[in-house]
């Protein structure tokens, strides 16, 4: 039997810009669109005894996985990845990505990037595949069933003791030398993904596991900053040696020979002074999508929409007109310079106010003239209302790069956080 079934689904949160973008799907065409819960049932009869065909399987089964979770239920298929398989039976390609993969075998692909379209595709690729494996022995070879991982007896003893709090954690052999440091916003669960992760780290961190300590941070923030500090320290045998730099590419800005300051998304570099750091290209441009929005900035001036005249945003009005130097230079750049104030901390005086270890407390994140001096906790009854106070509860830490892409990165996920300037 032959069956097809294609909808959007309301996914109850905003859509983030980069994936407007990328997809053309915005949220205003999700409003009526059902909720997953409503088509999970479909799902269920449309998989039934089948095996889930997907361009990286791994991924779209982990989504159903998680979502048919959350409605408490459990979601169980076999898996078949086109990445895997033409890998094997189309190899030497420059890209094994789905648009690039089906250009070069001149599959055509109608509305890329939505449903439909990369479904239809896969489909195309799926029977050029199952052509090449004459035996079909790649085929079954390749066809993924869910192993459910038992515990052993010492991790579970090992687990049981730990609570489930945001903390930063520490895995010793049997010798008590630490082999490994992590963070995680709940310790227990992490630490059973770890002994029952099949992974090849994960396996020799299950063969030497003897214990496991750790330390309660409350804040997220805190841990993130801890263990980067530790690992730097320790340098445990399982962390990558140094860790590899944390972020890939970062804002920076120029101004250009009619006076306006240009922002762009650039590589890191160890010449160039950034406004702030991303963990990758992704998002780098999700966040200068939205700020884009959020300030009424020039695609062009922001390296959005390279073009020698207008930008498409000045066509729909929503932007002042900096691309063909309508809009004063002056006016201009004083919403730029109000982005690149909330995003970076060069030459500040300020605290970040965090969740504490119980509920009688909060965190305390230092920076003084723009150079991250320390973390510590203080008591709700106690008021920090000088410096002298500050710097007694502070426990001093090294400022690098790390750390500062580390606070910069978590104020740009966390809203609501606390600051304050000194």
């Amino acid at each position: 039997m032959v069956d097809k079934f294609i909808s959007l689904v309301n996914p109850e949160r905003e859509i983030q810009p980069f994936v407007v973008n990328l997809t053309g799907i915005n949220s205003n065409m999700l409003k009526s669109a059902p909720k997953f819960y409503e088509v999970a049932k479909r799902i269920v009869e449309i998989t039934e005894d089948c095996i889930i065909v997907a361009h990286n399987a791994q991924f779209d089964y982990r989504i159903l996985r998680t979502e048919f979770k959350r409605l408490g239920f459990g979601f169980k298929r076999k898996t078949l990845c086109t990445v895997e398989l033409s890998k094997q039976l189309i190899p030497n390609q420059t890209s094994y990505s789905l648009g690039k993969l089906t250009r070069a075998l001149g599959i055509p692909v109608s509305d890329r990037h939505r449903a439909n379209g990369d479904a239809m595709a896969t489909v195309k690729l799926f029977k050029m595949l199952l052509s090449k494996d004459l035996d079909k022995h790649i085929i079954k070879d390749n066809v993924k069933t869910e192993i459910t991982t038992r515990l052993k007896d010492n991790h579970r003893t090992i687990i049981d003791k730990l609570p489930a709090i945001t903390g930063v954690y520490y895995i010793h052999d049997e010798n008590g030398e630490i082999i490994y440091i992590g963070k995680s916003k709940n310790i227990k669960h992490r630490i059973n993904q770890h002994f029952t992760n099949t992974s090849a780290k994960s396996k020799k961190l299950q063969i030497l596991a003897k214990s496991v300590t750790y330390e309660a941070t409350g804040s997220e923030l805190v841990a993130l900053l801890k263990e980067s500090a530790e690992i730097k320290q320790n340098k445990p045998l399982y962390n990558r040696a140094l860790r590899r730099t944390t972020f890939t590419h970062a804002l920076y800005s120029f101004i250009d020979e009619n006076g306006y300051i240009n922002l762009k998304i650039d590589k890191t570099s160890s010449n160039e002074k950034p406004i702030t750091t991303f963990s990758n290209i992704q998002s780098a441009k999700s966040f200068m999508f939205k700020v884009v929005e959020q300030y009424s900035l020039c695609q062009k001036l922001t390296g959005l929409y390279p073009t020698k005249s207008n930008c498409f945003n000045y066509t729909i009005k929503t932007c002042n007109g900096a691309c063909i130097n309508e809009e004063s230079p002056e006016d201009y750049n004083k919403r730029v310079q109000e982005l690149i104030a909330k995003n970076s901390y060069e030459n500040k005086n300020m605290v970040i106010i965090d969740q504490g270890r119980d509920i009688d407390e909060k965190s305390v994140i230092y920076i003084e003239n723009g150079v991250y001096k320390g973390l510590g906790f203080f008591d709700l009854n106690h008021q920090i209302n000088n410096i002298e106070v500050l710097e007694s509860i502070i426990t001093p830490m090294e400022n690098n790069r790390d750390t500062q892409h580390i606070i910069q990165s978590y104020l740009r996920r966390n809203k609501r956080v606390k600051t304050i300037s000194i």
